[in-house]
């Protein structure tokens, strides 16, 4: 007799793991370690800016996440320590039948400078992402993070009508809740169009840089020229900024020119951007 077909045997999935680690040497950062499992790997470290910083590209070969995917991203940056951590393209969530994860834990100790700045996250109609985030700082730790998150396609002509996208996010400092975040967004959702939601707008993005800045640097930013809507936020000892717009690529640009008036400010150093990201 011919059985069912069991489909779940017919759709392959990656199950993926990247541990990294950063150490203070002399006046360099360099990678102290490097391990995977699965299609997730580091290119070469480089110190396109000098020794002092550490930058790494996480690259996905695949090329896509789609259902059943389980990625483990994990960074541990030493005392004093500074990594940049990006990206050479968008990461793209493929529609599936079921859910596909992401797992990102970073660590940042004394003294140490953590830059998580990947390039967009593309979430197709009918993709399932689910993605979790946690962060720990040591007191003196210092960060620079962002995302972006593109719903659909529009160029395409796709919104994003099935599926959904979950993002959890966690950050630390010494042991202590600093920021916490949930988001779930599923296709059609009213929140889509709503104006206290996306306004209509398929891209998100959310800076989130640890430090204080004066209130003429922070007009300076809230001046600066954005294809959608954004604007900063000062907490105590957290800034936060958010946009929405209807391209990736204003975004990223309106990030970007975040980091060029931020960096020295509150990392003291100039904004060197990476190669890859005018490729």
């Amino acid at each position: 007799m011919n059985a069912p077909a069991d489909t779940d045997l017919l759709t392959p999935s990656w199950h993926a793991e990247l541990e990294l680690g950063y150490a203070r040497d002399g006046a360099a950062t360099r990678p102290s370690l490097r391990r995977h499992k699965g299609p997730l790997r580091v290119q070469k470290h480089l110190h396109a800016e000098g020794p002092e910083v550490c930058q790494h590209i996480i690259v996905h070969p695949p090329g896509g996440i789609a259902g059943g995917d389980r990625l483990g991203i994990s960074a541990r940056v030493g005392e004093r320590a500074w990594a940049q951590l990006t990206s050479p393209g968008a990461a793209k969530w493929y529609r599936a039948s079921g859910p596909a994860y992401q797992r990102l834990d970073l660590k940042v100790e004394a003294g140490a400078i953590l830059e998580w700045l990947p390039q967009e996250t593309i979430v197709f109609s009918g993709a399932q992402a689910e993605l979790s985030t946690r962060i720990e700082l040591a007191e003196s730790a210092r960060l620079f993070y962002w995302d972006m998150v593109a719903l659909g396609r529009p160029a395409s002509g796709e919104c994003f009508a099935e599926g959904h996208f979950q993002a959890h996010l966690d950050i630390r400092r010494g042991g202590k809740l600093l920021w916490h975040e949930r988001q779930r967004i599923t296709g059609n959702d009213a929140l889509l169009d709503s104006p206290i939601g996306l306004a209509g707008q398929p891209v998100f993005a959310t800076l989130i840089a640890t430090g204080t800045i004066d209130s003429e640097l922070l007009e300076r930013c809230r001046e600066l020229p954005c294809q959608g809507r954004g604007n900063l936020t000062q907490l105590p000892g957290l800034l936060v900024a958010r946009c929405l717009a209807g391209q990736a690529l204003h975004a990223r640009a309106w990030l970007i020119s975040l980091w060029r008036q931020l960096r020295p400010a509150l990392l003291g150093r100039d904004a060197v951007p990476p190669r890859i990201w005018s490729t």
